[in-house]
């Protein structure tokens, strides 16, 4: 982050984080709270997502419609979204309507109504975009994916929730979530462009007064297991991932994972895009990624391929993870570095893109972490980092999942022994 970041917990435990940016005419502002679909029980699964959308349907001050067009008549938007161990509420506005953001975002986080009528329209929005979903193979196979690398656990749980959970969701377990949940300590607003700090802290002390002293929730602990998924579909491609137990945050080996992911299957001159794509022609789409949380991560590639090719694209993808293992190049490792710092300091130009990134530095590390610390810890990946990082994915129980025509993907056993051993394993039935 910049130099001139600064961080405020104000009386009731809300954090006030601010990055300005002296030079551009718009501000983003928003409030990440502590409160996802890893803090959710089985039987209210979606919650946080249902209530992300709840609060944006009336507010005892505020109509839906009064929502959206308040924002608007001044030329800003607002939005919100959910993962697995967040959910957010932001807005974009020019400097001189950053009041009006922070005031209807308190608004519909303290004030809102969560009205029955709307309860019953909005279940069934959400359960058209589960539907949306479900009918959207190269999306529903990432939730089959970590299903299957955490099963019964809140982490494999999909974000949207399921539909029997939904359908039974009620005003109580909303209104009950939010109460345990949306407290000001596990809550963080964060601003970034033509913001001033003290003004921020100003702000939010004036329009978050009514927050409950919420304490942090216990979070079920994210336990890999790995396995595999197969679904017959008739579809066009199958769509596979194939993946590995990665690394959390905090982990030492994050950065390497990252340099890996990037030179593995990171961009057009990636050795999977090359060699899977370009040089044999199996594949439109295929790429790897680290997806990490805060105590754990996962490591994945994912391809969209023909019946017939996916017989070849699953042994490549275990061919190349091992040929990580055993050495890479420095020119690869040099061309992976400069890929993550770029897109680094390019996203640093957006207020958007700066407002989130200090919020979520301060859940994950409770700190704003320099630019310079950060692009010195990619800087600082050399070649046994990288090989000793691919070595301990090796190390774990791979994750299979695949949607199509699947009668051409390897079994899990064969992956197991292929990721393993340079003979190319029988991967076929």
């Amino acid at each position: 982050m910049s130099s001139g970041v600064r961080v405020t917990t104000l009386a009731n435990g809300m954090r006030v984080a601010t990055d300005p940016m002296g030079w551009v005419e718009t501000a983003s502002v928003g409030v990440w709270i502590e409160a996802g679909s890893r803090h959710e029980t089985p039987t209210a699964s979606g919650v946080s997502h249902f209530l992300e959308h709840m609060v944006f349907k009336g507010t005892r001050h505020r109509s839906a419609r009064a929502i959206a067009e308040e924002i608007e008549t001044v030329g800003g938007h607002l939005n919100a979204h959910t993962s697995r161990e967040y959910t957010a509420f932001y807005a974009k506005v020019l400097k001189d309507d950053v009041a009006l953001a922070i005031d209807i975002i308190a608004d519909i986080l303290q004030d809102a109504t969560l009205d029955a009528e709307e309860l019953g329209r909005e279940r069934t929005v959400i359960m058209q975009e589960i539907m949306q979903a479900q009918d959207t193979p190269d999306d529903i196979i990432f939730d089959r994916f970590q299903e299957t690398a955490f099963p019964g656990q809140a982490l494999g749980r999909p974000v949207l929730g399921a539909p029997e959970s939904i359908e039974a969701m009620s005003r109580e377990v909303l209104a009950g979530y939010m109460c345990r949940h949306y407290g000001a300590p596990r809550m963080i607003l964060a601003a970034a462009g033509r913001v001033e700090h003290e003004a921020m802290v100003e702000l939010a002390t004036r329009a978050f007064d009514r927050l409950p002293p919420t304490v942090a929730a216990e979070r079920e602990p994210g336990l890999y297991a790995g396995g595999e998924f197969r679904e017959e579909r008739d579809l066009e491609q199958v769509h596979v991932v194939l993946g590995l137990p990665g690394a959390g945050y905090r982990d030492p080996d994050f950065y390497p994972l990252s340099v890996l992911s990037t030179l593995l299957g990171g961009g057009m001159s990636s050795r999977l895009f090359q060699e899977v794509r370009e040089k044999r022609g199996l594949v439109y789409s295929i790429y790897s990624f680290p997806s990490s949380y805060t105590d754990t991560g996962l490591f994945g590639v994912y391809a969209g391929t023909g019946e017939s090719e996916v017989a070849e694209v699953v042994p490549l993808i275990c061919d190349e993870l091992r040929r990580a293992a055993g050495d890479v190049a420095d020119a690869e490792i040099s061309r992976a570095r400069a890929q993550i710092k770029a897109a680094m300091l390019m996203a640093l130009e957006s207020t958007s893109a700066r407002c989130e990134q200090l919020a979520r530095q301060l859940m994950i590390f409770d700190r704003p972490v320099p630019v310079a610390e950060t692009i010195g810890r990619i800087e600082a990946v050399d070649r046994a980092a990288v090989v000793g990082a691919a070595q301990r994915l090796l190390a774990g129980k791979p994750t299979l999942a695949a949607l199509g025509p699947i009668c051409n993907v390897a079994r899990h056993a064969d992956v197991a022994s292929a990721l393993q051993s340079p003979k190319k394993a029988a991967l076929v039935e």
